[in-house]
């Protein structure tokens, strides 16, 4: 399938990626589509990540926060929104089925990927600013849009994760990430921002979330908290 079309700033910097089609493709994403994905692996990611949807909410926080205007505030909140009470009850629930409370679910302890890669993300935050932070925040909205989009409709255990992110309430987010991301470029550094040196700076960030994103499904394949 083509990808979708999340904007201008994601066709870009989807291209130019070196590890998109490794986290996109990944051999975890693969298992999620066909169902073959062991249940303890995806246990296992279920777990870490929503220890890493934690950082990642309150990174879109501090977006808000950064962010220059009412609009962009209110598209930051509405994402974080949706991480609050969409993606971590998703994982709440899947997790409730396999026998996992709540509260043994945000005692998780934090695998040295997921360390790597939340650290990242609010560094990007706390010393750069709303564009650095939504480069680096972009990779992980935008790729489970792409990889829901295209793995809707599969069947199997995991068809409740395939159609969430693949539905039309997550694309639609994904639609508005990447529009705020557009309109928060343009409104910084003009229309022909592609062109400037500051682009390939947060092409970067880009790049490094993507493999980033690539080394938390290495992880979540090793079901070991300590990986």
């Amino acid at each position: 399938m083509n990808a979708p079309d999340y904007g201008r700033a994601f066709a870009l910097w989807r291209d130019a990626a070196p590890d998109w089609r490794s986290y996109t493709h990944h051999a975890f994403v693969a298992g999620l589509g066909d169902g073959r994905l062991p249940g303890d692996a995806f246990l296992h990611y279920l777990r870490q990540d929503y220890v890493f949807l934690i950082h990642f909410s309150r990174a879109w926080a501090l977006a808000a926060a950064k962010a220059g205007t009412l609009s962009e505030m209110q598209a930051a909140s509405a994402i974080l929104h949706a991480l609050v009470h969409v993606e971590m009850p998703l994982h709440i629930r899947l997790c409730g089925k396999a026998g996992i409370p709540p509260a043994a679910l945000e005692a998780t302890p934090e695998a040295a990927a997921n360390l790597a890669y939340t650290r990242y993300v609010l560094e990007a935050g706390y010393s750069g600013d709303f564009l650095d932070l939504l480069a680096a925040l972009a990779p992980c909205v935008l790729g489970y849009g792409e990889i829901g989009a295209r793995l809707s409709g599969s069947a199997g255990p995991y068809a409740d994760w395939c159609d969430t992110y693949g539905g039309e309430e997550y694309q639609q987010l994904c639609r508005d990430t990447g529009a705020l991301i557009d309109s928060a470029l343009e409104a910084r550094l003009g229309p022909e921002w592609p062109d400037l040196p500051r682009a390939a700076a947060l092409s970067d960030r880009f790049a490094t979330a993507t493999r980033l994103e690539a080394g938390f499904w290495d992880m979540a394949l090793r079901p070991d908290p300590r990986a």
